[in-house]
């Protein structure tokens, strides 16, 4: 197993030394967070729980931040600039869009009937 060598100060030393052998596990934990902000899931989940109507679900569209974030995104995909952080980030969008596509689908005939 590798072993890796930093340099801390006292009272990060400090803190270190209480989480002892959990270090490695911290760590990796550390570096696994989401690929987008968790408000963005939570914006979803509290508008799914909240038992939308079907109109309230035709409606529904995502958060100024988030369009503003997607159009970052696909402009830097465009220009070939895309880290894979940011990869990541837009595939998850992605994945969020189809999501709330096949939940709209699911109103579809209620989209789709005049009253």
């Amino acid at each position: 197993m590798p072993k890796i060598t930093l340099e801390v100060t006292e009272e990060l030393a400090a803190q270190l030394a209480i989480v002892g052998d959990r270090l490695p596990e911290l760590l990796q934990q550390s570096l696994q967070q989401p690929v987008i902000p968790s408000r963005i899931y939570s914006y979803i989940l509290g508008f799914l729980t909240s038992q939308p109507t079907e109109a309230q679900i035709a409606a529904f569209k995502p958060t100024p931040e988030m369009v503003e974030r997607l159009q970052t995104l696909l402009s830097r995909s465009q220009a070939g600039l895309l880290t894979a952080t940011e990869l990541a980030e837009l595939d998850e969008y992605e994945r969020i869009e189809h999501l709330i596509i096949m939940l709209k689908a699911g109103n579809l005939p209620y989209l789709t009937s005049t009253p």
